[in-house]
C-alpha cells in the first residue's frame, strides 16, 4: 500500500543543514495500522509528511497504492492525495466554520455537487458520533470532539490511507482511548490503512499491528506488535 525506498530529507538554514530523514526504506501493508515511534526530532513526522509528498524527499521514491507520488505534479498529484487523509495533533479546524462546514472542505475543493457534499458530511459525522454537533462551531467542542471532526473531515473524500500525526498527544487518557477506538473502527469497518506517528508506546500497544522505530532520522527497526488477548 505504502512503499518508501531510500527516502532522505535535509533542511537548510543560515545555521547549517539538518538531516531529518536518512535513507529510509519501509513497506506498509494494506489494511494495517502501522505505528512510527521515536523521540522528539527523530524524523517521524517528516517521514509521515513524505508519505503524501507534503515534504518532497531529496532522494528516494514514494509509492502509494501503486502510484509513485514523487513523480507526479500539479493536478495528478492533487488527485492522488485525495486518497490520503491526514489528521494532526492540534486538529487544524477552521474556527469560523461549523462542524459540517469543516467536514465539507475537502469535498468543496474536489468540486463535489452540493447534494453529494451534504449527504457525505452527514454520513461521516454519524460515523464518528457527532451528527448532533453538525451546526455547532469548533470553539464549543471538547478536544476529543474536535479530533473526531478532524477524522470525519479526513474521511469525507473516502481515502484508502489515513496519516495521523500525534493524534492523541493533546488529549487526556480517557479521550485518547475514545479516539483510538474511532481509528480502530475506521480501520476495521472501512478497510483504511492507518499510519500513526506517536511518542507514546501505549498508543502503539493499544492499536497498532506493526511499529517502526526511528532515531536520528534513521529507521532502526520494524516489528509486529503483540495483540492483547482481549482484543
Amino acid at each position: 500500500m505504502i512503499k518508501l525506498h531510500g527516502v532522505s530529507k535535509q533542511y537548510h538554514s543560515s545555521g547549517g543543514s539538518f538531516q531529518a530523514v536518512q535513507d529510509v526504506t519501509l513497506d506498509i501493508q494494506k489494511g494495517e495500522i502501522h505505528g512510527i515511534i521515536g523521540m522528539s526530532g527523530a524524523g517521524k513526522s517528516t517521514l509521515l509528511r513524505i508519505m503524501n509528498v507534503l515534504e518532497k524527499p531529496d532522494q528516494g521514491s514514494v509509492e502509494v497504492d501503486g502510484r509513485e507520488l514523487n513523480r507526479l505534479r500539479g493536478r495528478a498529484l492533487r488527485e492522488a492525495r485525495r486518497s490520503i487523509g491526514m489528521i494532526f495533533q492540534h486538529y487544524n479546524l477552521v474556527y469560523n466554520r461549523t462542524v459540517s462546514g469543516n467536514v465539507a472542505i475537502p469535498l468543496e475543493l474536489a468540486k463535489a455537487a452540493r447534494t453529494e457534499r451534504n449527504e457525505r458530511v452527514l454520513e461521516v459525522l454519524k460515523f464518528v458520533g457527532l451528527l448532533d454537533k453538525a451546526d455547532q462551531y469548533p470553539a464549543r467542542l471538547s478536544g476529543g470532539q474536535k479530533q473526531r471532526v478532524a477524522i470525519a473531515r479526513a474521511l469525507a473524500s473516502r481515502p484508502s490511507v489515513l496519516l495521523c500525526d500525534e493524534p492523541t498527544s493533546a488529549l487526556d487518557p480517557q479521550t485518547t482511548g475514545e479516539i483510538l477506538e474511532v481509528l480502530r473502527h475506521v480501520n476495521r469497518s472501512l478497510g483504511v490503512t492507518i499510519v500513526i506517528v506517536t511518542h507514546d508506546m501505549d498508543v502503539v500497544n493499544r492499536i497498532c499491528t506493526r511499529v517502526s522505530v526511528m532515531e536520528n532520522g534513521r529507521l532502526i527497526s520494524t516489528q509486529p506488535v503483540e495483540v492483547k488477548p482481549n482484543e
